[in-house]
Parts: C-alpha cells; sequence; structure tokens
C-alpha cells in the first residue's frame, strides 16, 4: 500500500481555496499510483477555531464531490480536515473518501482544554481498511495520548495515522513519544502536519513517518508545502516537493 501524507498550507477560512491546492496534491499521489492521501488537521479550513462555527459543514456538502469524484476515478482513498456541524455542537473531523464507497467522517475523540469553548467530543474510532492494511486515524492532540492508540490496537489497526496541526513544542512531544508507542505497539505511525499560521501559532510541518521498531524513517522539512510518501510492501521513502 502507497500513502502520501501532504504538508499543506491552508488559506484561512478559504474553503474553495484549499479545496483547490488539496486537488493539487491529489493529482501529484495519483501519478506516484497512491492507495491513500491524508491531510492535516482541519486543512479544508485551516486550524482556526474562532471561525469553526461559521464554517462548520458535513461530509455531504456540495463542495466536497470534487474529492469522491477523483477517488471513485482514480481509486485512491482521500482525507481532508474539517469542522463539521451536528445537532451538539461542532467537531474536528476527518472526512474519508474512499472509491464508490458511502464517505465517512472520523471526529476527534480526545479535545486540548483550549477546544473545548468552540468544539465537542467525537465518540466512535473507526479503521480505514485498505488492502492488507487496518489504518486508524487520530486528530492532534488525542495522538499524544496512550489510550488512544491502545485502543486502535485492539481494534486490530497495524497502522496509526495522525493528522495535526502543531506548532514547534508540539512537534517536539511528538518526535519523543511517538517512536515509544511505534514500537510499544510494533505499529507503523504516520504524522501529517501543517506549515503557516493557524489561529494564535505557527504551524512547523516535519511531517513525519516511524516503523514498527520507533525508527524515524522519513520527515519533511519544517517550512515547505511537500509530500511524504511511503510504500508498505517495498518501504520505499519518496518525497514530492511543489512543482
Amino acid at each position: 500500500m502507497k500513502i502520501c501524507l501532504a504538508q499543506s498550507e491552508s488559506k484561512k477560512g478559504d474553503i474553495n481555496w484549499n479545496i483547490s491546492n488539496h486537488k493539487k496534491w491529489i493529482e501529484v499521489a495519483i501519478s506516484q499510483n497512491a492507495d491513500l492521501i491524508v491531510f492535516p488537521e482541519l486543512s479544508l479550513t485551516g486550524y482556526e477555531p474562532n471561525l469553526a462555527n461559521k464554517l462548520a459543514t458535513d461530509q455531504n456538502d456540495l463542495r466536497l464531490n470534487e474529492f469522491q469524484e477523483l477517488s471513485d476515478k482514480c481509486k485512491i482513498s482521500i482525507g481532508v480536515g474539517l469542522p463539521t456541524k451536528t445537532e451538539n455542537g461542532i467537531l474536528i473531523s476527518m472526512v474519508i473518501f474512499q472509491p464508490n464507497q458511502q464517505r465517512q467522517t472520523y471526529s476527534k475523540q480526545e479535545l486540548h482544554s483550549d477546544e473545548k469553548k468552540h468544539f465537542i467530543q467525537g465518540n466512535e474510532q473507526i479503521i480505514i481498511p485498505n488492502n492488507n492494511e487496518r489504518i486508524a486515524p487520530a486528530i492532534c492532540y488525542e495522538s499524544l495520548q496512550q489510550e488512544h492508540i491502545k485502543k486502535a490496537c485492539e481494534l486490530n489497526a497495524n497502522i496509526y495515522l495522525a493528522s495535526v496541526a502543531k506548532p514547534q513544542d508540539g512537534i517536539e512531544k511528538a518526535l519523543n513519544y511517538f517512536p515509544k508507542v511505534a514500537k510499544q505497539y510494533s505499529m507503523l505511525i504516520f504524522m501529517v502536519n501543517c506549515i503557516g499560521f493557524c489561529d494564535n501559532f505557527k504551524s512547523v510541518g516535519q511531517t513525519s513517518i516511524w516503523d514498527e521498531n520507533g525508527i524515524l524513517i522519513g520527515q519533511l522539512d519544517s517550512k515547505n508545502e511537500s509530500m511524504l510518501i511511503f510504500d508498505t510492501k517495498t518501504k520505499e521513502i519518496i518525497i514530492k516537493n511543489e512543482n
């Protein structure tokens, strides 16, 4: 299975522009015969909690149809970040498009204290099956809580995929934590971070992959939009930059 992590920069609150930018990277993933591409936390709006109530939508938003069409046509699964609206409040979500399947939404189950005034917690872990892999999505803060990866392991996931928006101190925590749990649970761990300004901090990329022994096997820089690609069969790592 070939997995792509798109280290993108979002334009604050501009869903249409961000959709276009996502499509650019999806086309790169398609050119690499990828099976899955995943974007950072809240990638379609930028990580902007103060705008979430205004921008929140759901997986059936017609603007997202382009992703489903690309998924169906090119046989690629796509995970994008979006605030989603429910009767009870707003969720931090990843909308997942799979070829010729109904869309799924995974919502962050454990919120950072700063997020609780804007969002509510999700209540269900999902597993994304793809070829012979079972992928457990995680969103930022919860991915650093060991109970979350433990639950993923209990659901027989063999790949843990964290979609995040992190400044430098958050990345340092991740770089210290993920090698330990990758080794403990014998799981591949993928972390895709954004770049650029988010809310009240600057996100610093460093999108990374750790193998089942906790060894860092691939990493992007802290400043540029780019893509990290890993083939779970051949173990090949590819980095694709803009243009």
